[in-house]
């Protein structure tokens, strides 16, 4: 899946997984999988409840059909690398956000069709048909998340406590500064053509997408702590539910529906999403 931004996007990601990596057993991993109802319900909570939720807040907020369906696609593209480093930063359960990030990237080739031929053909009258490749999107999610978190995994492993120590605290500070690069990149070179400046005038985007973004997560939050999930579990799906694809979702946009008025949504979602989903995270991890 090219776009714009060539390697940059890539091999920042891929850093910044592998740096979370680091911090991450084979044991860890193994708890997921062996007991993966925590893994079933972030899914469900991210395939489904989000684009319903998404569904019912563009019936009822007035505004242009075009941004209603850019609001529908952020929602179809969940997950993403800004997740699992706000886990990562607030100590929530990292393997499960790596799982359902890897999860959540195959399983979207087959929800995001259906969601935006939905919403296309009800909001603009027209269908349009969305194809994503199976192997570019099996490439993507293998080199810049699964081999790079192996990686960082294995050294962790490997190596001796102490020397993976002294590894964690320049980590912590350069993960956050990588990522912060990326969305500059996003925000005014991938969504670029002009975005930046249409954003100001469509201020009154920000306010559904701000509902959009913490609505979900204390969503996420609330129906994992209802079926069972553990207080760490918990905010980490709510985590996962607020932080989407904004990349994917931007790239779809432009590059397969040709339009660039339906990604300010999602270049107006990424400008703010790490921040407002850090702190409300932040705020729920105080709960227990």
């Amino acid at each position: 899946m090219q776009d714009s931004s060539g390697l940059l996007m890539p091999v920042a990601i891929a850093i910044i997984m592998f740096g979370i990596g680091l911090k991450l057993e084979y044991k860890d991993f193994k708890r997921v999988f062996v007991q993966p109802k925590a893994v079933l319900v972030g899914l469900f909570c991210q395939l489904v409840l989000l684009p319903l939720v998404a569904f019912v807040l563009v019936l009822a907020w007035p505004m242009e059909p075009v941004y209603k369906v850019g609001l529908l696609l952020i929602a179809a593209c969940p997950g993403g690398t800004a997740s699992n480093l706000v886990t990562h930063m607030l100590k929530g359960r990292v393997a499960l956000s790596v799982s359902m990030t890897s999860f959540n990237s195959f399983l979207i080739l087959f929800t995001i069709p259906i969601i935006i031929n939905a919403a296309t053909g009800l909001f603009l009258g027209q269908g349009n048909t969305v194809e994503l490749s199976f192997w570019d999107t099996f490439k993507e999610i293998g080199l810049t998340v699964v081999l790079p978190v192996a990686m960082g995994v294995v050294l962790n492993e490997l190596t001796s406590d102490e020397f993976t120590q002294r590894l964690h605290k320049p980590v912590r500070y350069i993960l956050p500064a990588i990522l912060l690069l990326v969305f500059t990149w996003v925000i005014f070179f991938q969504g670029g053509n002009g975005q930046s400046s249409e954003l100001l005038k469509k201020y009154y985007l920000f306010f559904p997408a701000l509902v959009l973004n913490l609505l979900t997560i204390l969503i996420g939050y609330w129906v994992s702590g209802k079926l069972g999930i553990n207080h760490r579990g918990q905010y980490t799906i709510g985590i996962e539910m607020g932080l989407q694809n904004s990349a994917l979702a931007i790239f779809i946009a432009t590059q397969i529906l040709s339009s660039s008025e339906m990604s300010l949504i999602a270049v107006m979602y990424s400008s703010f999403s790490f921040f407002t989903t850090y702190g409300l995270a932040w705020w729920l991890k105080q709960k227990q």
